[in-house]
């Protein structure tokens, strides 16, 4: 009786599953349907039109913001409840499913490593007040060309309140990246994220540097500042400085004070903005500022080509701009491959790499082939010996687990400080990827989260910041350092950057795998690894094409298992061990090579036992992660002079001292410490032959395995030097 009453219910459920799919199947998911997705804080409007027939579903998209309408989907498919669409010329995908009465489509769209709810209605969507649509009932767009004092006339688009009875400050953005690629009608998407400033009326003014997209004249990049320029010479302070003169003459109801900011490559023109020396300009923010893209950002880290990133990013970069346009640069060349370790290793030299698909004479890359070391070249582009007699109030910003311009926000922040004593300067640094902060989606980065949204107090002083210095209100109490610790996962506040009540010891490379501050005794220790730069030891354990921002913080598991990385611990903690600023790495090297790389990473590991909070998506046991905390290459042959490279002799000890980049992270009771040596990141950086040529244009057949040791003895104490917070 019990079992005919269980093939009672199953058979009562089979008949409510067939009525529920027999509806779902009478209904049509012909007709228009309306969506709104939230892109990192950003609202997008995205609308979607379906035709079925009986050979299945088609269909196009609106974007109403951008000004797309009726865009053709590359593929479309509807096997009930299953949806799904795809648009491949911008990397979008979408699956989702249809409920049963065909009036909700719930899913996740896809593009690149962004992965976000997008569901579709039957109804328009109610907009919330920070979308495009809502933004355009409250400001007037106009677009104009400024004439520069050489006669050349920059693309520029003014956005002012439609209903103000007060004047109101500007707040300029300069980019090479394509202000207003939308179109006239089209609103620039930075007014959605930057919204906070929307709310306190801002003028907002964007503009196409020199020779980029709408913009007359020629790019030039990082473009040199030249501080004895006479009449109608130029350089980016100087259209800094005639923007703003135009500006204030006329745009209506400005208050006469202006704000420059900007992120990444817009930091470096928000940097030289401080060096405008236009009386109007009170408050500039560089943020995550392109600052030396051979020592520390970008392109280059310590001579070490950070490849990677730069084929990525000049891909889809080009200096060609002959005639003003709004079209974005097509792709240079197609990878042809999902996974970016095997296409740099099929295409395995920089010189192949750049004949195939960068050999113009305009080419950036003609550039770094013709000045592989820091040479004058390099200097003129780094703005931090001009940044001096500054009036403008700063603030830099940066990330801690920026993959871009970490480098480049200390620096600009530790120049002006030593070069402008008495200066209005602070610095901003929290647990953010690359403009993370910018944006909402401060939780977390990769698997490690914060407990917090780091991005709310930042956005809370970055508004105080310029309201401050151009409205004239609230107090000028904003903290010279804000800081967020990461592992203790808390915002700090510092009188200076670095702190001062800090203790500096080495962690010694000591015997077991042991990591101490106990220098070595022993006379004659060494530990040794093989590299083959035919079998590079990956920088991350995924397979992708395009650089993860999160493998700032991924587990390293994978790395130090591996025979050709050397590994060094600390006990469990007994007590919590806060770092701060920057660290030296101090290596005694030998090789049987004339080259060599050197790769040293600092690592937090969990206890066997972490485990994630319920809320937090992690993809992997935290129990033992190993956290990335930071990591930097030091190309070996500038070990002595980054101007003047220098062969290792085979077998000989010679010692390898650099920088990395700055930290504010606490290694918590129970957890330990580690460091693993390496000597290739792959295809992060480009492989070192670990012979001394020209790296440049050399062949494969000039890659060679090498033996490196690194000792740690009394006489040759390897180490890591660091800054304790007492």
């Amino acid at each position: 009786m019990k079992k005919m009453k269980q093939y009672r219910i199953l058979l009562i459920v089979a008949l409510l599953a067939l009525t529920n799919l027999q509806a779902l199947n009478a209904q049509s998911i012909a007709g228009d349907w309306y969506g709104l997705a939230e892109i990192q804080g950003m609202f997008l409007q995205i609308d979607i039109h379906i035709t079925e027939t009986d050979e299945g579903v088609t269909g196009t998209f609106d974007v109403p913001d951008q000004g797309a309408q009726q865009i053709p989907f590359t593929s479309m498919t509807y096997d009930a409840p299953e949806f799904k669409f795809s648009f491949t010329p911008a990397g979008l995908s979408y699956e989702g499913f249809v409920d049963p009465g065909c009036t909700r489509i719930v899913g996740k769209f896809k593009q690149g490593d962004l992965e976000e709810t997008l569901n579709f209605t039957r109804e328009p969507v109610e907009l919330p007040e920070s979308s495009m649509p809502k933004i355009k009932e409250k400001y007037d767009k106009k677009e104009v060309y400024i004439t520069m004092r050489d006669g050349v006339r920059l693309f520029t688009s003014i956005y002012t309140p439609k209903d103000i009875d007060e004047n109101t400050p500007i707040l300029i953005t300069r980019t090479p990246y394509n202000s207003e690629g939308g179109g006239e009608e089209a609103y620039n998407q930075f007014l959605s994220i930057y919204y906070r400033f929307i709310k306190e009326n801002y003028i907002f003014v964007f503009q196409d540097v020199r020779g980029r997209f709408m913009s007359e004249g020629e790019f030039e990049h990082v473009r040199p500042i030249n501080p004895k320029k006479k009449g109608k010479e130029i350089d980016e302070a100087s259209d800094t400085y005639d923007t703003v003169e135009w500006l204030l003459e006329n745009v209506e109801n400005n208050n006469g004070k202006v704000g420059v900011s900007g992120i990444s490559y817009p930091g470096f023109y928000a940097t030289l903005a401080a060096i405008a020396y236009h009386p109007a300009i009170k408050a500039v923010s560089p943020q995550a500022p392109v600052t030396n893209w051979w020592i520390g950002d970008d392109w280059h880290h310590n001579g070490a080509v950070f490849m990677l990133d730069g084929f990525s990013f000049y891909n889809r970069f080009s200096e060609d701009h002959p005639e003003p346009t709004r079209r974005n640069s097509p792709q240079v060349f197609s990878w042809g491959v999902q996974d970016s370790y095997e296409y740099f290793m099929r295409n395995s030299t920089l010189k192949g790499l750049i004949e195939k698909d960068f050999s113009s004479p305009t080419s950036y890359f003609t550039i770094l082939k013709n000045n592989p070391d820091y040479n004058d070249y390099w200097k003129s582009t780094d703005p931090r010996p001009h940044l001096k007699n500054i009036s403008a109030a700063v603030m830099t910003v940066g990330g801690w687990f920026d993959a871009e311009d970490c480098w480049g926000a200390q620096k600009t922040y530790e120049a002006i400080e030593n070069q402008n004593p008495g200066a209005e300067n602070i610095v901003v640094i929290g647990p953010w990827s690359h403009g993370q902060w910018a944006l909402n989606g401060g939780e977390n980065m990769g698997n490690m989260y914060w407990g917090m949204n780091a991005n709310d107090r930042f956005h809370e002083q970055e508004v105080a910041f310029f309201n401050y210095y151009l409205k004239g209100e609230g107090e000028n109490d904003l903290p010279e350092a804000l800081i967020f610790m990461t592992g203790a996962n808390e915002w700090r506040e510092f009188d200076t950057w670095p702190p001062e009540n800090v203790k500096v010891e080495t962690m010694y490379f000591s015997d077991d795998e042991q990591l101490s501050v106990e220098k070595p005794q022993e006379k004659k220790v060494f530990d040794e690894y093989v590299s083959d730069p035919n079998k590079p030891v990956p920088y991350t354990e995924d397979v992708h094409l395009l650089r993860s921002a999160n493998y700032m913080t991924d587990d390293q598991r994978f790395a130090s298992r591996r025979p050709d990385v050397l590994v060094y611990e600390t006990e469990v903690l007994e007590e919590d061990y806060t770092l701060t600023g920057t660290m030296i790495a101090d290596l005694y090297v030998s090789t049987t090579g004339t080259d060599a790389d050197f790769i040293v990473k600092v690592i937090d590991v969990y206890p066997d036992n972490a485990q994630p909070l319920p809320d937090q998506d992690i993809d992997m046991p935290l129990g033992g992660y190993q956290m990335l905390v930071r990591g930097e290459v030091f190309r070996g042959r500038y070990r002595n002079s980054l101007e003047k490279p220098e062969a290792f002799v085979p077998g000989e000890i010679t010692q390898v001292k650099y920088e990395l980049p700055g930290i504010a992270h606490t290694f918590k009771k129970g957890h330990r410490m580690m460091v693993q040596v390496q000597s290739s990141w792959f295809p992060l950086v480009d492989r070192n032959p670990q012979t001394f040529v020209d790296i440049y244009n050399c062949n494969e057949s000039d890659f060679q395995k090498a033996s490196h040791r690194i000792y740690r003895n009394k006489k040759y104490p390897s180490g890591l030097q660091v800054m304790v917070l007492e």
